[in-house]
């Protein structure tokens, strides 16, 4: 079975594990399988650090078994990472009690904590829903819109949002089918960053 596309990190423990600087180093190279053996030599480590190392993120199903070698009368174990990219639920650093009331104090659709609120939520939820589509072989239908647009001065930002938000609201209403499968819209703005 093929590695996912990617996973969340959402458990606190899970997540220090993964954060010391070989481990994360060791879960880059094993996007693609390899061995102890292997690693040590690239990395420049002896093999049983190396092999401290996966069995640590073995235990944590960061890192999976692909096959067993036989080699020189020992048994060579090739990994490769579980996904090829871990993604870090901002929630881990919060309890979601705070995260909730953080939230409800935020709810200012024009406040920038709200739209990276509202976009953590979305990698989230995206994340997990996408995960469990790869484990069972089926893909995850999503969408995504992109544009970017010039403003003359800073209440065009207002006017532009309310006008998308109407815009949004009556497109939804056409197509909203009771019994439908429900699928959450979620746009937001931020200044470019300047190149």
């Amino acid at each position: 079975m093929a590695a996912t596309e990617m996973s969340l990190m959402d458990e606190p423990e899970r997540l220090r594990v993964a954060l010391t600087p070989i481990r994360r180093q060791l879960l880059a190279r094993l996007r693609e399988p390899a061995s102890a053996v292997q690693l040590a030599a690239e990395l420049g480590l002896p093999r049983q650090r190396v092999g401290y190392h996966l069995k640590i993120l073995e235990q944590e199903e960061l890192i999976e078994l692909v096959e067993e070698r036989r080699r020189r009368g020992c048994v060579e174990r090739v990994m490769r990472a579980t996904a090829k990219a871990f993604l870090v639920d901002p929630g881990v650093l919060t309890s979601p009690a705070q995260v909730d009331a953080d939230f409800a104090r935020i709810a200012d659709r024009h406040s920038a904590e709200h739209l990276v609120e509202t976009a953590a939520g979305t990698v989230r939820d995206v994340t997990r829903m996408a995960s469990a589509a790869d484990r069972q072989g089926a893909r995850l239908l999503t969408f995504t819109l992109e544009a970017e647009v010039r403003f003359a001065e800073p209440g065009d930002v207002h006017r532009f949002t309310d006008e998308l938000a109407e815009a949004v609201s009556r497109i939804a209403a056409r197509y909203d089918t009771a019994g439908g499968r429900p699928y959450r819209l979620t746009a937001g703005g931020h200044p470019a960053p300047r190149t």
